[in-house]
């Protein structure tokens, strides 16, 4: 039988990264720290020259982490996350092509050597991320999920975020990298199988994530980057029309059922593996340590019932940590939400463009 259209593309078509066509699948989503950077040296060449991914999404304090990675491909951020999480820890991998997945295998010894690792914690299976319970991934079992330019392979992309929700601990979170679209696809984006290998085809609208995300039972999706995506074909560039496309990183968190949250003032303690000194949560709150910041609810539960609870010292807001000097206040705070506003605002600032263009994104204040 035929294989799907991705199934196809990036087991044959694509043998490596410089045969795409646009950057969609290979955008770099902010500074990568040092300790990652030498995490992804020590992979194998073969393994990180197939790599596809749109954005790295390797989250933070992972000791001892079980994450599951949604579409691994040849295992590049498996390799690197089994390091992070040591030996304790344990990364698992999916990938529905089979050829990504046995080249993913056969590194398996030579990486745990590598780490000096007396038993494997990484494994890998062939399978697909909206039927997980195919593949045995059990209820409730991993801490994080991440995945990479991938969901949006998939055509039922509620699905997939139900199977996330299921398989993940209370307190757990999705944290993944993906391309949305500007606006709801046409059917000639939709249908165009190089567009779906390349990652446009299947974007979704970008405000349809938290629809998504809210209907099946995470918090609001958090933003934490984005780029603009560049097509560097003009044939594509016509299908595409007045559509853009956006490579964002969001975090989705799944909280346990608690009673009210309350806004509070948060200390960041410090210490997480690097982010010693300031942990960039997403794109709306950082942490220096030792700084205080008022959060709003969400926010607050979400630090409260995940994995960061003893990286903070958490109090409501009637209970003062201290006196507020020098606090960030949320009063005056402009959440950002959309990816592409952010990508603008994130080009602006690294052309530096004059505040006073007309029609500029620079300056501009986002709700």
């Amino acid at each position: 039988p035929p294989l799907p259209p991705g199934q196809t593309y990036y087991g044959q078509v694509l043998k490596k990264s410089a045969d795409l066509q646009t950057n969609a699948c290979v955008t770099a989503a902010r500074p990568v720290p040092k300790h990652i950077r030498e995490a992804l040296n020590k992979v194998h060449e073969e393994v990180a020259l197939r790599y596809y991914g749109c954005g790295l999404v390797i989250p933070e304090h992972l000791e001892n982490c079980w994450i599951l990675d949604l579409g691994s491909g040849s295992g590049r951020d498996c390799y690197a996350l089994s390091q992070l999480v040591g030996e304790m820890g344990h990364v698992t991998g999916i990938d529905m092509t089979e050829s990504q997945v046995e080249v993913a295998k056969k590194y398996i010894e030579y990486h745990m050597e590598k780490y000096g690792f007396q038993t494997p914690n990484v494994t890998f299976h062939r399978g697909y991320i909206e039927k997980l319970e195919e593949t045995g991934i059990k209820n409730e079992s991993y801490d994080i999920v991440i995945s990479n330019c991938v969901i949006n392979l998939v055509p039922d992309k509620q699905q997939v975020l139900q199977e996330v929700h299921r398989v993940l601990k209370h307190g757990g979170e999705l944290y993944f990298s993906d391309v949305y679209a500007s606006l709801e696809l046409p059917e000639g984006i939709r249908t165009r199988r190089v567009l779906w290998g390349e990652c446009l085809g299947g974007a979704l609208y970008w405000k349809d994530l938290a629809i998504l995300a809210q209907k099946i039972g995470f918090c609001r999706p958090r933003l934490v980057s984005a780029n603009l995506i560049t097509v560097r074909n003009e044939e594509l560039e016509r299908v595409i029309g007045d559509c853009r496309f956006v490579s964002a990183t969001f975090r989705l968190f799944k909280l346990p059922k608690t009673g009210p949250a309350e806004r509070c003032q948060v200390i960041y303690n410090g210490g997480i593996t690097g982010h010693e000194k300031e942990l960039i949560f997403d794109a709306n709150f950082t942490f220096k340590e030792g700084e205080i910041v008022e959060v709003d609810e969400e926010t607050a539960a979400i630090l409260k019932n995940s994995r960061f609870a003893q990286d903070f010292l958490i109090r409501p807001i009637g209970e003062k940590l201290s006196t507020c000097r020098g606090c960030s206040a949320l009063e005056s705070k402009d959440i950002i939400t959309d990816p592409f506003k952010l990508a603008e605002e994130s080009d602006c600032t690294k052309s530096r463009c004059p505040p006073d263009v007309a029609g500029s994104c620079c300056g501009t204040s986002y709700s």
